[in-house]
């Protein structure tokens, strides 16, 4: 299939060219997390057929946002990950959840949700502190980790493998408030709304004096 283009000299308009079709930042979420099995991409965007996953990927993979590649064995299964280009988008995602946060409302019936979908705004106050190390964040939903500092600030679903600087722990009333941006996560650290966990610089950076003094 041709590539579809708004034919605009415009960089937002071709940005739009790879982004703009439904379903692919939603990838590059999930992707932001780490190397991805197709099964495990499909389990994380409920919603999204089959048919419609795979040819998103094959239009990623074009568009050298996403690649391909095989685990060596004894895994030996196919995984998609970013590109260098693709992970740029992170703050394309960060903008876009900062902006669309206010929208959120109560949970509906019908809303699917994932512990992870809550390290994107996470991600950017961490970045904030200038502190490095490792989080992990704990929700009535499940686990997810991330890691700020010496390098690219990523993270990833589940416990972290190790041993995390510093964990919190949300329970649903605070998780909800921070992905509606009614509360910043640090501001819930901060305030007594979380318990935090750790006693190294990424702890106490966190535990500091409240935002704005």
């Amino acid at each position: 299939m041709p590539r579809r283009s708004y034919d605009q000299y415009c960089a937002a308009a071709r940005a739009l060219d790879a982004v703009g079709d439904r379903w692919t930042l939603l990838i590059v979420r999930e992707l932001l997390g780490g190397p991805r099995r197709y099964t495990d991409l499909h389990a994380d965007l409920p919603g999204v057929s089959t048919d419609m996953l795979a040819t998103r990927l094959k239009d990623m993979e074009r568009d050298g946002l996403v690649a391909r590649r095989r685990l060596a064995a004894p895994a030996s299964v196919s995984v998609y990950e970013l590109t260098p280009r693709g992970r740029e988008l992170l703050p394309v995602l960060q903008a876009l959840g900062e902006w669309g946060a206010p929208a959120l409302g109560e949970r509906r019936p019908t809303d699917a949700v994932r512990a992870h979908w809550l390290a994107l705004p996470v991600l950017r106050e961490l970045a904030e502190l200038g502190e490095a190390g490792v989080l992990e964040v704990r929700l009535d939903e499940g686990e997810f980790y991330v890691l700020v500092g010496e390098e690219a600030p990523r993270y990833g679903d589940g416990r972290y493998e190790g041993e995390p600087d510093a964990r919190v722990t949300l329970d649903a009333e605070v998780g909800g408030a921070v992905a509606r941006g009614e509360l910043g996560f640090v501001a819930a650290v901060r305030a007594g709304h979380a318990q935090l966990t750790g006693t190294g610089s990424l702890a106490n950076a966190l535990t500091s004096s409240p935002l704005g003094d």
